[in-house]
């Protein structure tokens, strides 16, 4: 039973498919956004849009998207960046953050369209293992402070510490700025006087909140101001938190039919007003429909975004891979097939619509998607459903929803930090090869430490290098030097005339000729007795030849060119003949005449025109 293209014959089943997933999306949205840096209606917003057009446009029909921990990981380093250099203001830096996870939608889109989603499962586990490993740690970590009601902004003896930079840091913009303007000369210094008098006592608080904030945020700045922290508990927040993190694990040994975060959620906050507790709430969510934020093309600034184009695309490739994953699991359960080139171009299209309307980027979500076909999703409208169930939340409940304590939501997170790590990969570092374990450790410290973006893309080149070696090493093994006298000779090699043998040098070509072996082959000259006048290069097993194999083999034609010595080649295969021909060493040192199908031609030609010396 369909109309106009969808499958209303499992509607039932998709029904209650997406209202589940779309409950258990609910807590974590509100969680997610408010890590990021954008609050909780951005990450409301981002699982609204990116879980029904994703689910509309993708091609997997039980998925269920929106905000993940590796993309609000992501998200939130992107934010804070982006922040900082619009001096902590939201609604300045907002265009030039929402422009970037427009461009990563886009990209993703892209990744899509030229065919990327087939090679996404090439990507290495020790990457994947450290980088997941690392999400857990950072979110963990940096709800450490709201879980304990500290906020570096609020502390006010830290802010004054912050003060005489912030002056520092006004004047230096000032300053800038008039450099930019081609306007700071000696004769304009007393404008530029003017400008630092001028400097209220407001925007240096301002400034200072931001420094103060900046030195609190990540792995790092949590650590450096934890000690100052726990000498300010807040002991009513640090409760709420640990009554969260209590009643979501407690609850999942009553039942699991029930999302246990949305369980703590409702009891906590619900509690938490009736007893009339003097709580920290969350940020307030709009009410209404979600409106475009149309500043971000209005007011694109290529330099404002040009810096974070590497991180969009790091986000785009991010959601594919957290996205495919998903399709996988999916798959198993459903006993379908994804199609992922599809699934890529459906997340790209949730993802920047979702930027347009203000919300945070996402991907295929496991947790969720699980829940949808255990409920009983079957096809995309299960998906569609779960993204209209959270706007009619939105629209209903918006303003209840502002008075959610902020303590309750640092415990969901601490419960997703905690559940996030791969602790697969954690259980196998005793077995695990030291260079893998030596690529996954390297991507969770970076990753944890220092940045997310950077650690992935030195993973993922570490790994490679390392993989090209070893199948280099394999390969070579294949391609070894070798001669007739010192190995066995192949099997139509057999009657090799005796007369013939010091004349003729045969080398065994086993295997591709490229860059992991080409020290192997040029080492032919050392091995040739001063009697051979004739090279013979076997070349049926030569698969393939890379550029460095074909310059290899340029170089040891020449060489031997210099010293006299005939060169025929036997068995040539179309792929290391094209590149012969290429740059015409075919046919400027072997010509057409020296070239055989097979050792039976080649050997009538030796019986010709080869001289016994003896």
């Amino acid at each position: 039973m369909k109309y106009f293209g969808f499958d209303f014959s499992h509607i039932k089943g998709d029904f209650f498919g997406g209202i589940t997933a779309g409950i258990v999306a609910l807590p974590l949205a509100l969680a997610f956004g408010v890590s990021s840096g954008l609050g909780p209606s951005a990450g409301l917003y981002g699982a609204i849009f990116i879980s029904f057009f994703a689910a509309l446009f993708g091609g997997t029909n039980t998925q269920i998207s929106g905000p993940t921990a590796p993309m609000t990981a992501v998200s939130m380093v992107v934010i804070a960046e982006i922040l900082s250099n619009f001096n902590g203001d939201i609604s300045l830096a907002l265009p030039a953050i929402l422009m970037v996870f427009f461009l990563s939608g886009l990209m993703q889109i892209a990744l899509g369209v030229v065919g990327v989603g087939k090679y996404i499962k090439y990507m290495p586990y020790p990457v994947v293992s450290g980088f997941m490993t690392a999400i857990g740690v950072i979110i963990l970590v940096t709800q450490i402070l709201p879980a304990i009601g500290y906020y570096a902004k609020e502390d006010a003896q830290l802010v004054e510490q912050a003060k005489p930079q912030a002056k520092e840091v006004i004047l230096t913009k000032i300053l800038d700025k008039e450099a930019g303007e081609d306007v700071l000369v000696l004769d304009d210094f007393r404008e530029t006087i003017k400008k630092g008098e001028a400097i209220t006592p407001a925007e240096i608080e301002k400034e200072a909140k931001s420094i103060a904030s900046k030195s609190a945020s990540g792995v790092i700045g949590t650590i450096k101001t934890l000690p100052r922290a726990l000498g300010l508990i807040n002991w009513l927040e640090l409760a709420l938190t640990l009554l969260t993190i209590f009643i979501i694990y407690g609850f999942k040994r009553i039942t699991t039919a029930i999302p246990s975060a949305l369980v703590a959620l409702v009891v906590v906050s619900v509690g938490a007003v009736l007893l009339g507790l003097n709580y920290r709430p969350i940020e307030q969510i709009p009410s209404g429909l979600p409106v475009p934020n149309m500043d971000i093309f209005s007011n694109f600034s290529f330099a404002a975004v040009s810096p974070y184009i590497f991180t969009a695309f790091t986000l785009a490739l991010l959601g594919a891979i957290d996205s495919l994953l998903t399709s996988v699991v999916a798959d198993n359960m459903t006993k379908t097939r994804h199609r992922p080139n599809q699934e890529l171009i459906g997340q790209g299209i949730g993802n920047s619509i979702a930027a347009v309307f203000g919300g945070i980027p996402g991907a295929g979500a496991t947790i969720r998607t699980v829940v949808n076909i255990n409920a009983g999703g079957k096809t995309k409208l299960s998906g569609m459903i779960a993204g209209i169930l959270l706007l009619v939340i939105l629209l209903a409940l918006g303003p209840v929803a502002s008075r959610i304590p902020a303590a309750v939501l640092a415990g969901i997170l601490i419960t997703v930090g905690i559940g996030v790590m791969d602790y697969k990969g954690l259980k196998a570092i005793p077995y695990m090869p030291r260079p893998e374990l030596a690529i996954m450790l390297l991507v969770l410290v970076l990753s944890s430490i220092w940045n997310l973006v950077y650690a992935v893309g030195i993973g993922l080149v570490i790994a490679a290098l390392m993989f090209m070696k070893k199948m280099g090493d394999l390969t070579a093994q294949k391609s070894e030097i070798k001669s007739l006298v010192k190995e066995e000779a192949w099997s139509d090699e057999m009657d090799f005339p005796q007369n013939l043998k010091e004349e003729v040098f045969i080398k065994h070509v086993n295997g591709p000729l490229f860059f992991g072996s080409t020290i192997d082959f040029q080492q032919l000259i050392g091995q040739i007795p001063d009697t051979a006048s004739v090279i013979v290069i076997r070349a049926d097993r030569m698969e393939y030849m890379d550029q460095s194999g074909l310059y290899a083999m340029e170089d040891v034609l020449m060489e031997l060119a210099e010293k006299g010595k005939t060169v025929a080649i036997v068995g040539l295969p179309e792929q290391p003949r094209y590149m012969l021909e290429r740059i015409d060493i075919i046919p400027d040192h072997v010509p057409q005449e020296r070239l055989f199908e097979d050792f039976n031609e080649c050997l009538v030609w030796m019986k010709e025109n080869v001289e016994d010396v003896v």
